[in-house]
């Protein structure tokens, strides 16, 4: 089962689709399904299979956990010394650098990302070890202002075996952030991919083998939403870490609650990006369409809601409606694609629906459904959606940027904040007060200001309402995958 491919496939890259690459389990990379079922890997640039993963059932977790949770209790990671846990993440990072093309690759393949910024995501996972990396010797406790005859003190210990699961949109990048910290922290980890996009995460537990990893301490398995409810059901598994849809995030946090499990959960978003006449008009303009087209609009974080003053409302709009026009839409290794396919024929179909949406509501989108094999829509700016409408409140995971005016301050703060997400905010104005204030009442996790989509390790991301629980980056992303215990010695 082979999809037309791209000739400039690597050695490596064809040998490890020919090998049939399976589960990780202990120290096996190519472990197959107990009841022997697969899934088909389809490549979204043409609609066509690409290979074959196993099928994970309920045995498979069980298995998976029992090691993890085997290689836990005996120490084998968690009781090594701080630097040499260092060593092997940093051993994973120049694995994951060394491998970038191979990588890249695999992701363009599965996950439709134009290769170009593919490779780029390779690197940013390396960073993501890197960085943990150095978190190893830095989990410090604390001594607890008690009695005077009373010695208190807090350590901070890993929280045992974690249950990962990630999306579909930038596997191997949020494959290492859920892997990084956990292990710095001394976790086990039992890694699920999104089902579409396996690929990346199977070559990624073979490199942390050569790296060193004790077998155990990772286990990654494939399969769909049936072996993604059983490790969250699973008793071993002591924390959820989700990243994905708000509707899967819910479910999951019902499911946890039964066991009393933890549970960090990094959802969806509909952020309002806020576009004050005072702003810098070409960058302002130039980042709109940076975020709402990224990944053919396939990122949580997106700037999907425009908010700009009805001064430079109709300037802003023609601007990037014009910068979207020169988008090339195509597959994900043709030389010159800017926007690659949808991932799927089910997420083509769930744009097309808003298209259509906005299309009933007297609407007039640009955007349309190429007629050709692959999974393509090109982009669409909006104007005059109404803001309580779906096209305005629900995430349509696509290349589709709904566009607002305002005449006042008070008016753009309670657009932004009219949703029941609240994951990210952009504002463009060079007045600092009004930056500020946005900064402060914005209901969003991370806020941008005369930028957007900057990360950084050092500084919490994260989600408000309905966009999740818990932060990543950060001390408090370490910190999540650790919890205190309280020692009282009588002296």
């Amino acid at each position: 089962m082979r999809a037309k491919m791209a000739p400039q496939l690597t050695p490596v890259v064809r040998t490890f689709l020919d090998s049939r690459p399976g589960f990780l389990l202990g120290e096996e990379t190519g472990v197959r399904a107990a009841s022997g079922a697969v899934l088909p890997v389809l490549d979204p640039s043409y609609g066509t299979p690409l290979a074959e993963v196993p099928a994970a059932g309920p045995e498979d977790v069980d298995r998976a956990v029992r090691l993890a949770g085997a290689a836990f209790a005996d120490g084998r990671w968690r009781a090594r010394p701080h630097p040499e846990r260092a060593a092997v993440l940093h051993r994973i990072a120049d694995l994951l650098q060394a491998n970038a093309e191979h990588l890249g690759q695999l992701e363009s393949l599965d996950a439709g990302i134009p290769y170009a910024t593919a490779r780029h995501l390779a690197y940013g996972a390396a960073e993501t070890f890197r960085h943990y990396a150095g978190w190893t010797g830095r989990l410090y406790g604390d001594v607890n202002p008690t009695a005077p005859d009373v010695h208190s003190y807090t350590l901070r210990q890993p929280v045992g075996v974690v249950a990962a699961i990630v999306p579909w949109n930038m596997p191997l990048l949020m494959a290492a952030f859920k892997l990084a910290p956990a292990l710095a922290a001394g976790n086990s980890v039992v890694l699920k991919p999104a089902e579409q996009t396996p690929l990346s995460a199977l070559l990624l537990a073979r490199l942390a083998l050569e790296a060193g990893l004790p077998p155990g301490v990772l286990a990654v398995l494939t399969g769909d939403g049936t072996a993604g409810a059983a490790l969250v059901d699973h008793p071993g598994a002591d924390l959820v870490a989700f990243t994905g849809s708000t509707e899967t995030g819910r479910a999951i946090q019902r499911a946890a609650a039964t066991g009393v499990k933890r549970v960090l959960l990094e959802l969806g978003g509909k952020s309002p990006n806020i576009v004050f006449p005072d702003a810098d008009l070409d960058a302002a303009v130039a980042a709109a369409g940076a975020t709402a087209w990224q990944h053919s609009g396939q990122i949580c974080f997106a700037g999907t809601r425009l908010l700009v003053h009805r001064s430079v409302h109709d300037e802003v709009v023609e601007r990037v409606r014009a910068d979207a026009a020169k988008l090339t839409v195509g597959p994900a290794f043709d030389e010159g694609t800017d926007l690659g396919p949808l991932i799927s024929a089910a997420q083509l179909r769930r744009v097309s629906g808003y298209l259509d949406l906005a299309r009933e509501a007297g609407l007039d989108p640009a955007g349309r459904v190429l007629d050709r094999p692959g999974h393509y829509v090109t982009p669409t700016v909006l104007t005059g959606v109404d803001p309580h409408s779906r096209l305005a409140q629900e995430e349509i995971f696509g290349p589709v940027l709904s566009v607002f005016a305002f005449d006042t301050d008070e008016e753009a703060l309670r657009l932004a904040n009219g949703t029941a997400y609240g994951l990210a905010a952009g504002v463009w104005t060079r007045d600092l007060s009004r930056a500020h204030a946005f900064a402060r009442d914005l209901r969003a996790g991370t806020v941008w200001v005369n930028t957007y989509g900057l990360h950084d390790f050092s500084a919490p991301s994260g989600g408000a309402g309905q966009s999740g629980l818990g932060r990543e980056h950060g001390r408090e992303w370490i910190h999540a995958y650790t919890e205190p215990k309280a020692v009282h010695v009588q002296l």
